[in-house]
């Protein structure tokens, strides 16, 4: 494990997030977002109206360039993004999650936990200097890809980017043996 359990939860939660706005993007419906919010194990307060989802979009381009940012502008986001949410880190448990940080209030607007939450975890990818940690997609696609495996391996933010490639570099082998 390079991040503990929660880092590693946010940050898959914030890839996710920003690779939504790829195409097709999948974060058009209420819908949607109550889906994220589920499979991201999100806490707290929850509209799931059209306002929240907006908000929740717009985080996208703060994320990406938080995410793709190099140490030192990470530093000036992560700085920003607390400051501006007035966050105070404190400990809780709930459900089966065990002690882990949050720094604001679960009655605050999802976008702003969101917010938060990255820039927290971002805190442990800049003390500990994992930016190799994350990159763009190898594939051709603008995707992140959040790599946490042994030996840095991972090059493609999903399984279709990889398969794409897969099948494009078959194809290309076919006919150079023609």
């Amino acid at each position: 494990m390079v991040f503990t359990d929660d880092t590693e939860e946010v940050l898959f939660a914030a890839v996710a997030l920003v690779n939504s706005a790829e195409k097709p993007d999948s974060l058009i419906t209420p819908e949607d977002l109550a889906a994220f919010f589920d499979e991201h194990r999100y806490t707290g307060r929850f509209d799931g109206d059209r306002t929240e989802l907006e908000a929740v979009r717009g985080l996208r381009p703060l994320l990406r360039r938080l995410l793709t940012s190099d140490r030192d502008s990470a530093v000036q986001i992560v700085n920003t993004i607390l400051a501006d949410a007035h966050a105070l880190p404190r400990l809780v448990r709930h459900g089966d999650t065990d002690w882990h940080l949050h720094a604001v209030e679960d009655d605050r607007p999802l976008a702003d936990r969101i917010a938060v939450e990255t820039a927290m975890a971002m805190i442990d990818v800049i003390r500990t200097d994992e930016f190799s940690r994350l990159n763009i997609c190898a594939a051709d696609c603008s995707g992140i890809v959040l790599d946490l495996s042994r030996n840095r391996s991972r090059r493609f933010c999903s399984i279709a980017c990889g398969n794409r490639t897969a099948v494009a570099a078959y194809r290309a082998r076919k006919v150079d043996r023609r």
